[in-house]
């Protein structure tokens, strides 16, 4: 049962990566890329470690697991907030799409 846990956390964790390989392919600018991988990347390592965790059980490795978990917890989303703080200020404009924005004039058109 176990072992059958761990898998669906490995592929569940393989899948996201994926996905996020994927939205830095197919997303339409840099500020939505992020957004796509940061989440992304977080969520698959996080699956992939536990997986990881599953297999090795009650052991010294694990628990080495658990603290690459952490430091990935705090590093993850504080670099992908510093990188898009460094776009902005670089002068790097998020792509805005007029239409749903409501135009000009600020008004919906719904």
């Amino acid at each position: 049962m176990i072992d059958i846990l761990s898998w669906v956390f490995l592929m569940g964790g393989s899948f996201f990566a994926i996905v996020g390989g994927l939205g830095l392919l197919r997303l339409p600018d840099f500020y939505c890329r992020m957004h796509g991988s940061g989440i992304t990347d977080t969520l698959g390592a996080w699956l992939i470690l536990l997986g990881l965790i599953l297999q090795a059980g009650l052991t010294l490795i694990a628990v080495k697991l658990v603290m690459i978990g952490l430091l990935l917890a705090f590093t993850s989303p504080t670099a992908t907030h510093a990188l898009a703080r460094a776009a902005l200020e670089s002068g790097q404009e998020p792509l805005v799409d007029e239409d749903a924005e409501g135009g000009e004039d600020g008004s919906s058109n719904t």
